[in-house]
Parts: structure tokens; sequence; C-alpha cells
């Protein structure tokens, strides 16, 4: 299924060189999707070359034909909509509905960031010296590499290529290895804008061929990561050596407060739904559950049944809700974090096994855990999957301690009708992002992005393109 892609260098497909592949297999049926080519270190080379080549061409295009070029490619991802929407739950096999949003969360990036392309503006501030000014401008900060996850491979590669195109930059994109094809899907439909050849590489294979030369390189003044907090620190270290500007989106470890006042009927019906996407694979979903003890056993009753109400199994069946985890190693994981959890105490609502209907794939049930404890792995830590762990509070204060009490920082909710209660953790809660009422964080037009040791910078809105501009400053002086 790989077969008219490739890898994307000097503005066309190829294979590697010497024909090397990696398997990429089905998580709904273990089985092989097809062989992607895997890149060399010769590869990687002349991806970083031309990518330098591509930035000299491109950063010389004003703004409103670069964005021009982000509509035409976005006009691009409309039409190839269906193909796209396959291809995701294909290779990482969440729902079809979940897949079609996420592309059109990926059109949306192109859409908004061709606009910012025409705003990016200067400033003139007053000078000192008699018959002088200062002249702020902002440029392009290089050849950008992105690396991105493949829980979302298609709006994460959307989220770093479109504002680098934006601001001017060239971008080698290294997509996972798990879901190569949707980033091929993209880049192909990058074709449309008629950028440069150069302007956009895209590499997949191993770490020693593709991202050790891609850190090493001089040429490459900035990268953006969405990974694991660990990768991100070895990141941080590596980027060091040639002083790379950084943005990353790390690991989150969210929480939810279900205060005394919320609307409970509310909370559940799109809590469930939020805490199941992508089989709970998603880095602001909320692992910790802290429900008010007025309302915890009503809540946790009706979280488990909606929980067993959910249909698994492979994605492109538009019935399914859930589909499975995306490898064998993070089902082993999902496994041994519930089990840890009921050894050490924690009650078992629903869930709490691989399912047992079908004789393939990584599927797990959606699980709910009651009595859980703040000191329990499930809870301490991201679980990173189907897992709904949910404990009781008494006063707000008590809360909103325990509820900061994570080195991540990424996302955090919480449901009340009080305005003053909302206000409050909006205040103080140690996150990047805050829902109240609601999880819907994820928007073009809003900045994207944690703190602490959920990563720096941010993806999306109009603070998103400024992680791809150096600011330069010049006094002038007639």
């Amino acid at each position: 299924m790989y077969e008219n892609y490739g890898l994307f260098i000097d503005g066309g497909w190829r294979p590697a060189q010497g024909g090397a592949t990696l398997d990429v297999l089905s998580p709904v049926t273990e089985r092989l999707l097809g062989k992607a080519p895997a890149a060399t270190l010769d590869d990687a080379a002349e991806a970083l070359d031309s990518a330098e080549r591509g930035l000299a061409a491109w950063r010389s295009k004003g703004g409103f034909e670069r964005a021009d070029a982000l509509h035409a490619i976005a006009d691009e991802m409309i039409r190839r909509k269906d193909e796209a929407a396959r291809m995701i739950s294909t290779e990482t096999g969440k729902p079809i509905a979940q897949s079609e949003r996420e592309w059109g969360l990926a059109t949306d990036q192109f859409r908004w960031y061709a606009e910012e392309a025409r705003r990016i503006y200067g400033r003139i501030v007053e000078s000192r010296v008699p018959g002088g000014r200062f002249e702020v401008s902002r440029e392009p900060v290089g050849v950008v590499a992105a690396f991105t996850a493949w829980n979302f491979p298609a709006a994460l590669v959307a989220r770093k290529v479109a504002p680098a195109l934006a601001a001017g930059c060239s971008v080698v994109l290294r997509p996972s290895s798990q879901t190569p094809g949707v980033a091929m899907v993209m880049v192909d439909c990058l074709r449309a804008g008629n950028l440069p050849a150069g302007t956009v590489g895209l590499l997949v294979g191993s770490t020693g061929s593709t991202y050790a030369p891609i850190m090493a390189s001089p040429v490459v003044r900035k990268v953006s990561l969405t990974g694991s907090t660990r990768v991100g620190q070895q990141m941080l270290r590596d980027a060091a050596d040639t002083v790379k500007k950084v943005s990353m989106e790390l690991g989150g470890n969210a929480p939810l407060i279900v205060f005394d006042d919320a609307d409970l009927e509310t909370a559940l019906n799109v809590s469930v739904p939020t805490k199941y996407a992508n089989a709970g694979q998603v880095c602001v979903t909320p692992d910790r559950f802290f429900v008010h003890e007025s309302l915890h056993d009503a809540f946790v009753e009706g979280f488990a049944a909606r929980a067993k109400a959910l249909k698994l199994g492979d994605g492109l069946d538009p019935s399914v809700q859930m589909g499975p985890l995306i490898n064998g190693s993070r089902l082993a994981e999902i496994e041994a974090i519930v089990a840890d959890a009921e050894k050490a105490g924690a009650k078992l609502m629903a869930g709490g096994r691989r399912a047992a209907s079908f004789n393939a794939g990584h599927f797990y049930e959606p699980t709910v855990l009651a009595d859980v404890t703040d000191d329990m792995t499930v809870f301490a830590e991201e679980n990173f999957g189907p897992i709904a762990a949910i404990t009781r509070f008494s006063s707000d204060d008590e809360v909103i301690k325990r509820a900061n009490a994570s080195k991540m920082g990424l996302s955090a909710y919480a449901f009340t009708r009080s305005p003053q209660r909302a206000r409050r953790v909006v205040a103080e809660l140690k996150a990047g992002m805050v829902g109240v009422n609601s999880y819907a964080l994820a928007a073009s037009e809003a900045p994207f992005g944690g703190t602490n040791h959920s990563g720096m910078g941010r993806e999306g809105g109009a603070e998103g393109i400024c992680d791809y501009l150096d600011v330069k400053l010049a006094q002038i002086v007639l």
C-alpha cells in the first residue's frame, strides 16, 4: 500500500537507497499492511542538502504567495479526505469517524496558517539616537525537522508543517514508522502547493539513519517533537550540541475534577467517549478522575455502564466505537498497569482484560478502576490506554493540591456550574490548557501545548507560528 509513495526527497518520491524496507503491521489483524522504504544515511544526507536549497527558494516567497500555496494544499486535502481517513484507520485502527475528524483538523491547520502567513508583522520602536529608529522584523528560523507520533498521524504532521511553511521554512518530516502512509498521503497533497523542490522532505526509517543525522546536522535550525517525555529529554540534550531551537509536545497525565455541583449526566456523556477515543492513546485525555464524594458512586456506576456498552472492532466499520491499541507492547503495558492497580487494592468496575471475542489484534476492553489511590502507577503515571482511574475527594483545596501533584502539565479538566470555581481551576491548575465543562482544546485557532515535563512551545493559534520565526532588530540612523 506504499508502492505509489516512498521517501520524498528533492520534490519527488523515491525508494530508499539499496531498496531497504520496513514492515508495517495492522493493529487490527496483526498482518502485514505493506513495506515502507527505510531511509539510509545517504538518503538523510540528500534530504538535508535538498532542504537547505529549498529553504533559499521558499523563504524568498512573499507571505501572500505562501498563503496561496497553503490554501491550494488545503483544497487538495479536502479532495482526498476519504482516502486519507481510510489510511488513518487502517494504520492506527481508530474508528473511521475519528479519522475523518482528524483529517479535518489537519486541513484546518493549513487554512489557518495560510492566513497567518499574511500577518507576520514587524514593528517600529522609537530610538534614543537622534534621527534613528529601531526596526523589529521576523524571519524564518531555517530548516525545520519535524518528528511526529503515531497516535494522530495526520493532525500532528499538519501542526508542524503548516506553520513552518507559513513562516517560510523548509521542513524535513520524520513520521512514526508505524504510520508512514498517512504522512505520505499528506506530503503528496503538499505537491498541490507547487512548492520549490526541497521545501518539504519525508524520511522514514530507523533512529540511526534518520534521527541521528538530522540532530547532528548544523543545517537544521529547529526541531519540533510530539512524543514521550523520555524522548523529549534526549532530544533536548542532542539539540544542545548545535544549539537548535526546540518545541515539544510531550506526555500528559491529565486530571479531571468533577465538583459536587457538576451536571452528572453531562460529565458522563462527554467524558466516556473522550476517554476511550483512539483507545485512550491520547496525550490530553483525562487519566486521573477526581470525583466529589457526593457524586462518586453514581459517577463510577454510570461510567462503567457506558464503558461496557462501547463496541470494539476494526475502525473501518462505521459502527465501531473503539479500536485496538497500536501494538503488542502497548497491550502488554496496559495489562501490567491494570494488574498492578488491582494488586494494590483498586476495584475493577469494567473491562480489565483483553477482548476475548477477537482472535487477532491488540484489543483491550474499556476499563474502569475505582478506589484508586494517588500513589498507584495507574494514577501517578500516564497510562496512555483505555483506563479510567477514579478516586474521590471532599474539598476544593484538597483536590486542587492532589491534581497538581504531577510533573506533567499538558491539560486539565473540571466540571462545575460555579463561575467562581471555574475561574479558580483555570488560575490554579498547573497545565498549559484547562477545559471547564469541555474537552475541546484542539483547534487550529487556539494555542496547544503544555508546561513542566509536558513540553514547551505552542502549536496552533497566532502563537504557533512564533516558534518558526527569529526576531531581528535593526537600528537605522539617517
